[in-house]
């Protein structure tokens, strides 16, 4: 899935705080977003493996939530909410696409890095790529109950998401072309650092 649709789920955990704890909501829209964020910083390292973390994120967000839950305070809601949000990013992946420049051609049976288990997890294919159709309904479906709850503030970052989603929607396919254009162009010195999908 589109990162703009992880960072959308990982605001919509925090909604609950907008009726029980209003003082607390906007700690817990940022931390969802940047729990839906933060994985997606490895695109360029080690994708889906080096920060995405399905089963450790999801084991650690059970505590912390029991924390917030117990303790709510500034810290407590941050911390469960970013783990929340990261660990829904991390499983989410493996509904999508696999792990590939061209992810609606289905070569890939790499979705998510399982470090528990040491294993990959391979693509359900539920959405079938990053940026499909159905990708940004999600996206779009998410945004539906933050735009209604939240401030004008927040429901900015909400409607910004959603045009990034939109062009990038559009835009997919002709990105992947770009770079298989490009990629061939760079020096041999870059070849460390391209991402094995891209060579």
């Amino acid at each position: 899935m589109m990162l703009p649709t992880h960072v959308l789920a990982g605001m919509l955990l925090a909604t609950p705080l907008v009726r029980v704890a209003p003082e607390l909501a906007p700690v817990g829209f940022a931390a969802g977003f940047l729990g839906g964020l933060v994985p997606d910083l490895d695109m360029y390292t080690g994708h889906r493996r080096t920060l995405h973390y399905p089963v450790y994120y999801s084991a650690f967000s059970v505590p912390a939530l029991l924390a917030a839950v117990l303790a709510p305070s500034t810290l407590t809601v941050g911390v469960a909410l970013f783990l929340l949000g990261a660990a829904l990013h991390s499983v989410s992946d493996m509904y999508g696409g696999g792990l590939e420049l061209r992810p609606w051609e289905g070569n890939s049976d790499r979705a998510v890095y399982d470090h528990h288990r040491e294993t990959w997890i391979s693509p359900k294919r539920g959405v079938r790529y990053d940026g499909a159709v159905e990708d940004l309904a999600l996206c779009v479906g998410l945004s539906v109950p933050l735009l209604v709850l939240v401030d004008p503030p927040i429901r900015a970052v909400v409607f910004g998401t959603l045009a990034i989603a939109v062009v990038y929607t559009v835009l997919r396919r002709r990105l992947a072309e770009i770079a298989a254009a490009v990629i061939p162009l760079l020096p041999a010195a870059f070849d460390p650092y391209l991402p094995e999908r891209y060579r």
